[in-house]
């Protein structure tokens, strides 16, 4: 099953933390939003695998913006 770590926050990617192949747990860190001079984590919303980064660094983010696939 695919899960999709979204952005929470409108603002640019200020970093993606995690590979292709990662295994993450929920809660774990996947990617960092910079809104208005504030970084905000983004987190995995279960357990699973990193399967597809969708962004990269500085890419413009709207709230619900697909960013990490997780196949859990």
């Amino acid at each position: 099953m695919e899960v999709v770590a979204k952005a929470h926050m409108p603002g640019l990617v200020a970093r993606v933390v995690v590979n292709e192949g990662d295994q993450v747990k929920a809660g774990q860190e996947v990617a960092v939003i910079n809104c208005m001079k504030t970084e905000l984590s983004v987190v995995a919303p279960s357990d699973g695998v990193v399967k597809t980064i969708l962004v990269q660094e500085w890419d413009e983010m709207e709230v619900g913006s697909p960013m990490v696939i997780l196949e859990a």
